[in-house]
């Protein structure tokens, strides 16, 4: 466990702000999980390993700096709190840069539909 770093609290406000959620019905936590070692970027926001994961809310897409996609998805879980800010590179390479929201292209996840909105 480790305390959220701000990029990462940065992104997961960004993407919920893009799905209009209300910030107080999902509280980032303060302390977090690294996947993987931290090499994907990937966390989990839950204390607990009884967290069973529900959905997605939303998925964003970027370019590494090593020209390599990268797909972003925040979860949430059966209690409908934050689960997982998950990062996948496409050639499961570590990550080389930490994107900014305004690197994001966003996939609004809906009735079964993607949106994309920049």
């Amino acid at each position: 466990m480790r305390k959220i770093r701000d990029e990462e609290k940065r992104i997961i406000e960004f993407l919920l702000t893009m799905i209009g959620a209300k910030l107080e019905n999902y509280p980032v936590s303060e302390t977090v999980y690294e996947y993987e070692g931290g090499v994907m970027g990937s966390i989990s926001m839950q204390n607990t390993d009884g967290s069973t994961y529900l959905k997605d809310l939303i998925q964003a897409h970027y370019i590494d700096v090593d020209s390599v996609p990268v797909v972003i998805t925040l979860t949430a879980d059966k209690d409908e709190k934050l689960l997982d800010l998950d990062f996948w590179k496409e050639d499961f390479s570590k990550l080389i840069q930490y994107p900014t929201p305004d690197k994001l292209k966003v996939n609004i996840i809906g009735n079964g539909k993607l949106e994309a909105r920049v």
